[in-house]
């Protein structure tokens, strides 16, 4: 049993377990607002953003002394800001928000943590932002708590066997939550109902295989996972779609030599067509950060030059294909920069096995003169199977699926679907 009790009322940028990297802010389900920790004169203080009007604009949220480097936030849907503070051993939740020259705080609880290596940390931001999660992760168990929305303070909603990481919402009701949990030395996601506290499997690729969802979205039920199946011991991008009977696919071009690839947005209202979401993609590298935008009917990551002071891993798609970009520069404490990256390619019918393209370079990319420019190759190095040659054989990689072409996929219910027993969660391809 995870060791966290309730009390009552009264940063540093660190890999998460599955290689990515926060994001440099905290945007809510809708994108209306934004929260991070703030720097000036080297103290911190949480800053909100709001972002649904004709102008983003900023407004700082200090206390009376300066917050700890770790200190989290989260937006919420009604414009005020959840923090969470760690407080003599305790994490302390509270409501803050503007009121008039100052900031007012509501104080709403704390969750204490009996066993020194537990962790716990927030949930991405629930769909309604009226309510806020929080993950506990102890050395055998992990519970989930509702930290924020509840009527008597933190609560504790479900405990799981093993240790969990991760956290996507499946559905719009903040119902259903996708953990990847680690038991028996493999990592596999589940799904936890936490209106019943009931555990599902949700994604088994392979016996031997860590397997991690990433990212869903609610509209076209796509589904991009990170798994080692296609190449033991080495994580892989891939998109599966909820509810479907194709396999998860793992496209050479989401691998770029030397870099770390992390998706963090998929474009909504595409309910019918997965294949045509635009997913962008946080691309590090010893040279930076930068922006991929993909889609799984193209064969090929397009690199945009990020704006300048882009708050990395941050943004949220429109659904006619516009990616919005929170940034921070000297001149331009708050801005929102507008890409449109090129667009969708209709799918095409594929009745055979995938093939490799064949070597070349199909698009001359430009000099970046401006946010959303193509990344020139000698700034951003890339693997030579990203523009087409393929990778040499992997012993280890199972042969392609069988015949791909399928009507189109109707909405997946908004319910747990066990994938390992389709051949989403038994098949893998390139």
């Amino acid at each position: 049993m995870t060791a966290c009790v309730i009390e009552p009322s009264a940063g540093h940028e660190d890999a998460d377990e599955d290689g990515s990297r926060p994001p440099g802010c905290t945007l809510t389900a809708d994108g209306a607002y934004g929260a991070r920790l703030a720097s000036a004169g080297g103290s911190w203080f949480p800053e909100r953003w709001t972002l649904d009007g004709h102008e983003p604009y900023a407004v700082p949220l200090p206390r009376n002394q300066p917050e700890e480097p770790g200190t989290e936030v989260q937006p919420m849907g009604d414009g005020r800001v959840l923090i969470h503070r760690v407080v003599a051993g305790r994490h302390a939740f509270a409501l803050l928000y503007p009121t008039g020259p100052g900031t007012g705080e509501l104080p709403l609880g704390a969750v204490e943590c009996r066993d020194e290596t537990a962790r716990l940390r927030l949930l991405p931001p629930a769909p309604g932002g009226e309510r806020a999660y929080a993950l506990a992760v102890g050395p055998r168990t992990t519970s989930v708590w509702l930290v924020a929305g509840g009527a008597f303070g933190p609560e504790r909603l479900a405990e799981l066997p093993g240790r969990c990481s991760g956290g996507v919402w499946l559905d719009r009701t903040a119902r259903l939550l996708a953990l990847d949990r680690e038991t028996g030395g493999r990592v596999k996601t589940v799904v936890v109902d936490l209106e019943g506290g009931e555990v599902s499997p949700l994604l088994q690729i392979a016996a031997e295989s860590d397997d991690r969802l990433l990212l869903a979205d609610h509209d076209s039920g796509l589904l991009i996972v990170r798994s080692d199946a296609p190449s033991p011991g080495r994580g892989r991008l891939g998109w599966g779609v909820l509810g479907s009977t194709l396999p998860v696919r793992f496209p050479e071009c989401l691998r770029v030599r030397d870099c770390s690839v992390t998706p963090f947005a998929i474009q909504p209202g595409q309910v019918l067509t997965p294949e045509s979401c635009a997913v962008a993609l946080r691309v590090d590298g010893p040279r930076g950060s930068w922006v991929g935008v993909w889609r799984p009917a193209e064969r090929r990551v397009h690199h945009l030059r990020a704006p300048e002071g882009w708050l990395a891993g941050t943004g949220l798609w429109t659904p006619e294909g516009v990616l919005r970009l929170p940034y921070a520069t000297e001149a331009v404490p708050c801005g929102v920069a507008r890409v449109s990256p090129p667009g969708a390619v209709p799918p095409e019918p594929d009745p055979a096995p995938p093939v490799p393209e064949p070597p070349g370079d199909p698009e001359q990319p430009q000099h970046p003169q401006h946010p959303g420019q193509p990344v020139h190759p000698e700034q951003h190095p890339e693997h030579p199977e990203h523009r087409g040659h393929p990778e040499h054989p992997a012993e280890h990689e199972p042969p392609a699926s069988p015949a791909q072409s399928a009507p189109p996929p109707t909405p997946s219910a908004p319910r747990p679907v066990p994938l390992q027993e389709a051949p989403l969660g038994r098949l893998v391809t390139n």
